[in-house]
């Protein structure tokens, strides 16, 4: 797993799989206005999307990101 922060945007990405290939998420879903989750064509989650971040992620997870 492996977590990217983008500070001025306040996005998160949360990688299940590591690297996503172009073109490899097949589908996205959005669970609500901030996350949204990213498949492959099998069905298996690659990731997640986390707008808003500082308000849905704890500061020790935001720290320990990469930055973007």
């Amino acid at each position: 797993m492996k977590i990217e922060y983008d500070k001025e945007a306040d996005v998160a990405y949360i990688y299940l799989k590591y690297p996503i290939k172009d073109g490899e998420c097949k589908k996205t879903v959005r669970l609500n206005e901030d996350v949204s989750l990213d498949y492959d064509s099998s069905g298996k989650l690659l990731g997640l999307e986390i707008l808003n971040a500082r308000k849905i992620l704890s500061k020790e997870s935001i720290s320990e990101a990469i930055p973007a």
